[in-house]
């Protein structure tokens, strides 16, 4: 990078890293490095190792931590990093972390995952984690337990499974309470796949869409049925908010684990939100 480049990011790094919690958008920051939106996102990138976007983003993260951390509400966290509301902490506090192509093709191999059966806001589930982050989430009864971890395996058929509930407790404890800790998926999944479960990511808590909508947010609009195939195979139920997607005549359509499940979900988000989404995907 040029003598001139460096200091007009320093410059912008600076600005940004006092004006984070106005959520500043790219050309707002571009402007003040002088620069155009698409030069500055290069260069930004050059200096920083990151996006402006993703630097805003882990800036808007340290200071969630920080605040709980200090014994602020989630709410009153939420609103002084200057996200617009609680569904916005779900984008900051869940990061997709996929396998590589090569891992995805090995399945697995030489592998280790931990697991453990816990108790959730909406029944028992099976967590299962490796070190990068959590792999696999089912939602299960008494009777269901063997098939889930039949599932678990099938997701990564190479890697060697191991319960240890105490390892995935933590985790567990998580679980619909967010902004108390940063949530690590580390999922397999094709490129498709995991480019719609980013796109679920993208939906905010008490929001819903369409199979027809997502598939045109991947830039697929005529690929649905592949797209609700892929919704269908997110391993990770719940974190990766699938249950957010309805038939586009307003029905709630299908869910893996069971529309009771489904409705729960999402009555769940209505009321943290205050919303009335219910109202049309009866």
């Amino acid at each position: 990078m040029d003598d001139i480049q460096h200091p007009r990011i320093a410059r912008a790094i600076r600005w940004l890293v006092a004006h984070f919690d106005a959520q500043p958008s790219l050309d707002e920051a571009a402007a003040v490095a002088c620069m155009s939106p698409a030069h500055f996102s290069r260069e930004f990138h050059r200096f920083a190792g990151v996006s402006p976007k993703l630097f805003v983003k882990h800036l808007t993260l340290d200071h969630l931590k920080a605040r709980l951390a200090a014994g602020d509400d989630l709410w009153s966290a939420t609103t002084s990093a200057g996200l617009s509301g609680l569904g916005r902490v779900h984008d900051h506090f869940v990061t997709l972390d996929a396998v590589t192509p090569g891992e995805y093709r090995r399945g697995g191999e030489g592998l280790k995952i931990e697991y453990g059966f816990h108790d959730c806001p909406f029944g028992e589930v099976l967590l299962a984690a490796t070190p990068r982050g959590i792999c696999f989430l089912a939602f299960v009864d008494a009777d269901a337990r063997a098939r889930a971890l039949s599932e678990l395996q099938q997701t990564s058929p190479g890697a060697a499974l191991a319960e240890n509930p105490g390892a995935t407790a933590a985790q567990a404890a998580q679980l619909g309470v967010p902004g108390v800790a940063p949530v690590t998926l580390c999922v397999p999944g094709t490129n498709f796949q995991v480019q719609v479960w980013r796109a679920l990511l993208r939906i905010p808590e008490g929001a819903i869409t369409t199979y027809t909508a997502l598939a045109a947010a991947v830039g697929r609009p005529t690929a649905t049925r592949a797209v609700a195939n892929a919704v269908g195979a997110n391993p990770v139920s719940w974190l990766i908010p699938c249950h957010r997607v309805i038939r586009t005549s307003g029905a709630l359509g299908g869910y893996r684990w069971g529309l009771d499940a489904k409705r729960a979900l999402l009555a769940y988000e209505e009321a943290r939100r205050g919303g009335t989404l219910l109202k049309s995907a009866s």
